[in-house]
């Protein structure tokens, strides 16, 4: 009988985080001081991030030492199974093998305490006493005030209004964990009173509640901002799904054909893209697809361009595929995708050729993903149903080239308390939606003026 679950021991849980900077074949462009144009230095982020994780977000060191803190943290759910899907090849009848890699198995139901858990520990140890973040579908919020509770400090979130008022259970979480979640934008903050000024019915953005977590950290002296995507370090400590996957395909055998992920912000993605991309690099065969949403085209139709990370234009600038850090996505269900930029590292391998993009519907999304839970079982997230989509798509690009293909994607949280969303989808409430060309150019007016990778 072929293994249906992979599953690694105790002991055989990564020891190092992979950091794919000491083997990119050209540079990135760096990240800029939004005041001097100039390249950012370890002291202009100081007031939002401690040193040592800023040490991490500019290393160009290949493996980084886990600390024995976080990896015991890590042992109450990872390694994580790679499982075989069976029933959903039987169900697409196509020549592939699909494999995941089920980060479901969190307490938080997602990918996100990978890097929510050490964010927390190296901030403790440098001596902060509270951490404030964003979070929009909730997977972030819910980790970070889990990892906050396991490490003694206090948290506060800002959350993405749509989804605050879409996912109920989410914020419900993160009150059980002992975080205080705020509804973005809010009048806490100059940036969110600003919002409400101009559009009292705001949806909300991710871009607008990372300006108010970023306004209320740096407002104390023992408090520090924590990002849950986006980020070098974010990437780096994400690559723990990918280097597990590695030892278990290893383990019978196998190597991917296709590698794939859902893309919002990059963190899930590059946590299982980017240590088969060091492969790549050094010559192996390897497609790697990343999957987003036609409402939040960000790789498939935004330029790469210097723009800021929040809508107040409060960080540096980053070099990035974007729609513009005033972009207002529509109020999708897949609220973790939907951010106005990517990842510098999952953009600078975009424009290298190294990733695929590709957007899809979200009914397109959730009829995936219905078809995943009626023969797999697991109710997929929305943000998790992109990447199925593009699965079903690859499964039949295989029938029709009469290919067989071994598909890796990253199941990157569950649907339990996204239901909402489904009931949406199931009641013929959900509509296909794809932005519009004027509301891009209309978006990207706010980058005009910076300055040009």
């Amino acid at each position: 009988m072929e293994p249906r679950k992979i599953v690694l021991p105790d002991s055989e849980i990564p020891k190092q985080w992979y950091n794919i900077l000491s083997d990119l074949p050209t540079p990135m462009c760096p990240p800029l001081h939004p005041g001097t144009g100039k390249p950012v230095q370890p002291e202009d982020l100081a007031p939002v991030f401690p040193m040592n994780l800023i040490e991490q977000e500019m290393s160009t060191e290949r493996f980084i030492d886990i600390p024995e803190p976080v990896i015991e943290k890590y042992l109450l759910w990872r390694p994580t199974p790679l499982c075989r899907a069976f029933n959903f090849e039987k169900l697409l009848d196509a020549p592939v093998k699909i494999y995941y890699k089920y980060e479901g198995a969190s307490p938080a139901g997602s990918h996100k305490p990978n890097t929510a858990i050490p964010q927390a520990y190296y901030n403790k140890i440098f001596g902060i006493k509270r951490l404030s973040s964003e979070t929009g579908a909730g997977q972030w919020g819910s980790a970070l005030s889990m990892a906050c509770a396991m490490f003694g400090l206090e948290c506060r979130i800002f959350m993405v209004r749509i989804s605050y008022d879409q996912k109920p259970y989410r914020r419900l979480m993160m009150t059980t964990w002992g975080g205080e979640c705020i509804a973005s934008p809010s009048d806490r903050t100059k940036a969110g009173q600003k919002i409400l000024a101009e559009n009292p019915d705001s949806p909300g953005s991710l871009g607008i509640a990372i300006s108010e977590a970023i306004e209320d950290a740096v407002g104390g002296k023992d408090s520090r901002y924590s990002l849950g995507s986006v980020l070098n370090h974010v990437m780096l400590h994400q690559t723990v799904i990918g280097l597990e996957a590695q030892k278990q395909l290893a383990q019978i055998g196998e190597y991917p054909d296709v590698v794939m992920g859902c893309a919002g912000g990059g963190s899930n993605f590059a946590g299982i893209a980017l240590p088969f991309i060091r492969d790549k690099i050094h010559g192996k065969d390897v497609l790697v697809v990343g999957a987003e949403p036609t409402s939040c085209p960000t790789l498939t139709r935004g330029p790469f361009a210097y723009d800021f990370g929040d809508t107040a234009m409060t960080t540096p600038l980053l070099p990035m595929y974007t729609l513009g850090h005033g972009f207002i996505p529509e109020p999708i269900h897949a609220g973790g995708l939907r951010y106005h930029g990517m990842a510098p590292i999952v953009s600078h391998l975009v424009r290298e050729g190294m990733i695929e993009p590709r957007a899809y519907d979200q009914i397109e999304t959730f009829t995936a993903g219905v078809k995943w839970a009626r023969s797999e079982g697991v109710i997929p997230a929305p943000e998790t149903n992109h990447v199925i989509a593009a699965v079903v798509q690859e499964a039949e690009r295989a029938k029709q080239e009469g290919k067989q293909k071994t598909i890796l994607f990253n199941f990157s949280g569950h649907g339990m308390v996204d239901l909402a969303a489904y009931d949406a989808f199931l009641s013929g409430r959900l509509h296909q939606h794809k932005l519009s060309d004027e509301a891009i150019a209309l978006a990207l007016k706010s980058i005009e003026n910076l300055p040009k990778p």
